[in-house]
């Protein structure tokens, strides 16, 4: 993460979420045991060339466990000229704000 990694709170993520694709950058295992509601899963070691794929005229929320992971990846793909954000205190902050998960792929 770098001193420039913009950051949103998990309020901030709440609010915002449904006008953004979040990313959830975990692996498969982490995101089937719960993930944010409407999470698409794009594991970190396949976001390089998965990248193609996204939307760039769309607002990405990047989510992982803690926030470590989804800073790293909101540098990529800020530097790759995404409008991305990384939520602070991942999915750990989501769920000790008593918010739902789902469950399964």
């Amino acid at each position: 993460m770098s001193d420039q990694t913009p950051e949103i709170s998990v309020e901030t993520f709440a609010a915002r979420r449904m006008d953004a694709l979040t990313l959830d950058v975990r692996e498969k295992a982490e995101y089937v045991a719960g993930h944010v509601p409407g999470a698409v899963l794009v594991p970190m070691s396949q976001l390089g060339v998965r990248m193609p794929d996204l939307d760039r005229s769309r607002p990405l929320h990047v989510i992982c466990a803690s926030g470590n992971r989804s800073a790293a990846m909101t540098d990529l793909l800020v530097t790759s000229g995404f409008d991305a954000v990384s939520v602070a205190g991942g999915t750990q902050a989501w769920v000790a704000s008593g918010r739902a998960v789902e469950v399964g792929l």
